[in-house]
């Protein structure tokens, strides 16, 4: 009898999780996510500065498993919110997965709209992926497998510091230092938008010139992971991700595409954390492209 106490709680638990799944896009049931993981597989170092503001912070998620002889792999992760919200602390969910899986993670704040528009944000990103670089060693990672990821809004900051040299070469870094760079549901081909918390940001109908991810496709870019879901009611998958994947394609990047069936723009993300991975095995394979020579 007192040992269904813990399964039924198990499933209680679940079940809050899965019905908080249409309110992931807001952020507002990451919650449950961060409530549901771990907490003895990293260590965690919370408000470190990489710049001078307040919004310019990150936390790490260090692995508790004896790091490898030349260091733990590095992902710095930026969050989504259409450049108008978010806070890394949502998503210790994802920092707990990546460090279960032996990966060094640094989670990152940046500056949002309306305090910020176009491109200080990303000004932002590439300082924060700058400190990461820099202190890789002394963190316990391998210099030479930093990854720069992203998740919707994320993901295109992720994208635009990969593929475009201009916003690391102010910070004395280059895209080529990089592993390689994962995007989750970014928008990479979107202007115009109807998105009305989007166009303020961009400037519309005044869009910035080369301002996208699908205007650059360098040869030398890093290795490249880009994952949507199928059906995706805020973001293209066929505008952005697939048109993206040829692109780089084309140009000799190495890429790998993977479109995911049950998840929607918010969730696929959501299918990082123990709970929703039954959703699709984005971890596995996020995990499968960073340990790829």
């Amino acid at each position: 009898m007192h040992r269904t106490r813990p399964l039924l709680r198990t499933l209680a638990l679940l079940f809050a999780a899965l019905a908080t799944l249409p309110l992931l896009g807001a952020c507002s049931g990451t919650g449950t996510l961060n409530a549901l993981s771990a907490r003895d597989t990293y260590t965690l170092q919370t408000g470190v500065p990489y710049a001078d503001g307040p919004r310019q912070r990150l936390d790490i998620y260090t692995p508790t498993a004896t790091p490898p002889t030349a260091g733990w792999p590095m992902v710095v992760f930026f969050y989504g919110g259409s450049w108008n919200s978010g806070d890394r602390a949502d998503y210790r969910f994802l920092g707990e997965a990546l460090a279960a899986q032996g990966v060094l993670t640094l989670i990152a704040d940046y500056r949002l709209y309306p305090q910020v528009r176009y491109p200080a944000f990303l000004q932002d990103s590439a300082q924060a992926l700058a400190w990461g670089l820099a202190q890789a060693q002394r963190l316990g990672a391998n210099p030479r497998r930093v990854f720069v990821m992203g998740h919707s809004a994320g993901g295109y900051n992720a994208a635009m510091l990969a593929l475009d040299a201009r916003w690391l070469q102010a910070t004395g870094h280059r895209p080529q230092e990089l592993a390689g760079w994962i995007g989750l549901a970014g928008p990479y081909d979107f202007f115009p938008t109807d998105n009305p918390d989007v166009r303020p940001v961009f400037f519309h109908p005044d869009y910035p010139p080369r301002a996208q991810p699908i205007d650059f496709a360098p040869a030398d870019a890093p290795r490249t992971f880009l994952g949507t879901a199928r059906q995706d009611d805020l973001v293209s998958p066929e505008r952005s991700s697939v048109q993206l994947a040829r692109k780089l394609q084309a140009a000799g990047v190495p890429v790998t595409l993977r479109l995911y069936g049950r998840v929607n723009h918010a969730t696929l993300v959501g299918a990082m954390a123990w709970p929703l991975r039954w959703m699709a095995p984005v971890l596995a394979d996020v995990r499968a492209f960073i340990d790829a020579p």
